[in-house]
């Protein structure tokens, strides 16, 4: 395969679009992945990268050799040394870059366990709550409109893989599914409808977990529909915890009533 030399080929101004533009990666249904620990993470949920660019000067490390053994020829792509940096995000040294489709979103789900996103528009927040989700063992994600762009780099990034062990359904009308969801709908807010204390519940059923967004919180129609509002117990002044914190406490509480 030819070598690219130059960040003005047509296959890098692609990737920049991508990595750049939530417009372009929604036209084309394919996002990039920055490094490689997203790339073994894609391969070992079985995904199958369309291409893979290659800093020429890596192409013989070990670490990187393995994961080409993978994959064939034809999706190997060598890169001059010193090009992909110019059009990645990655600041700490030049990586490799895969382009990958974009999984198709499924149906949304009418019951079973899922985490719901509304209007959460921090991407390392976003990235976060989806790594609590897989290790909780839920694989269902729901992002409202208005939340980061789930296959943007910054949350592919913090998700640290996560993405692939996820259905993910984006720019969903809460106000829409939520009538539509069958098992109980809980919501973490700073509010009196229907309080629950977090640790006098009992989570062993499936259920809906609905995060807000950072300075809000969730919308007051989308509280509206929602079975009820959950307060996790703080000691001293402190009033609320980072959305991606307050995600993580309640998918791990719902996970240890759930443990054998």
């Amino acid at each position: 395969m030819e070598t690219i030399t130059s960040a003005k080929n047509e296959q890098l101004k692609h990737l920049s679009k991508l990595l750049s533009q939530a417009k372009a990666r929604r036209l084309h249904k394919q996002t990039v992945l920055e490094g490689v620990h997203l790339l073994q993470a894609y391969l070992q949920a079985g995904g199958m990268p369309i291409r893979v660019y290659i800093p020429e000067h890596k192409r013989q490390t070990p670490e990187i050799s393995a994961l080409l053994a993978k994959l064939s020829e034809n999706q190997q792509i060598p890169v001059a040394s010193g090009i992909l940096a110019k059009i990645s995000g990655l600041t700490d040294a030049e990586e490799i870059l895969t382009l990958i489709d974009i999984p198709t979103a499924p149906p949304l789900p009418e019951h079973g366990d899922c985490v719901v996103l509304d209007r959460v528009q921090d991407p390392g927040n976003v990235g976060t709550v989806m790594r609590s989700t897989a290790a909780a063992g839920i694989k269902q994600l729901i992002l409202s409109n208005d939340c980061a762009d789930a296959w943007s780099p910054k949350v592919l990034r913090a998700g640290m893989g996560a993405h692939f062990l996820l259905t993910i359904c984006e720019r969903v009308d809460l106000s829409a599914w939520c009538p539509s969801y069958q098992n109980p709908i809980w919501a973490t807010a700073l509010s009196q409808h229907n309080e629950h204390h977090l640790y006098d519940m009992t989570l062993t059923e499936p259920a809906a977990w609905v995060f807000g967004n950072e300075g809000s919180g969730i919308r007051p129609d989308i509280l509206d529909k929602v079975d009820g509002c959950v307060r996790i117990p703080m000691a001293g002044q402190t009033e609320s915890l980072n959305v991606a914190m307050a995600a993580t406490v309640c998918l791990f509480e719902q996970l240890r009533q759930r443990l054998p």
